[in-house]
């Protein structure tokens, strides 16, 4: 299993775009069949600092899934939706692998 972490700096007038790009992302990683653990959105502290965490079984999977949303429909709607709204002004992955009992 591999897990992306993701740290994202939005514009923080736009924490309701990114919610709902973010529940969209949801539903496309896990029809991917990737697993979605969620978009963590700003509560206290920092007002635009979001995380999100997603896994697939294997790199190979993710590397499969990388492609594929670049020829998904809803995926490239939500891609226009990012590029014209500006809400993420940038962001990080690291990859992880868990570590279980």
């Amino acid at each position: 299993m591999i897990t992306c972490h993701l740290k994202y700096t939005i514009d923080p007038y736009q924490v309701p775009l990114f919610e709902q790009y973010g529940k969209l992302w949801i539903d496309l990683v896990n029809r991917f069949i990737g697993q979605h653990h969620g978009y963590f959105l700003p509560s206290e502290g920092a007002n635009n600092i979001p995380y999100a965490l997603f896994s697939f079984p294997s790199l190979a999977e993710y590397e499969s899934y990388r492609k594929s949303i670049l020829t998904d429909k809803e995926c490239i709607e939500d891609f226009k939706l990012l590029e014209q709204s500006k809400c993420i002004l940038s962001y990080e992955g690291t990859f992880l692998r868990p570590v279980l009992n």
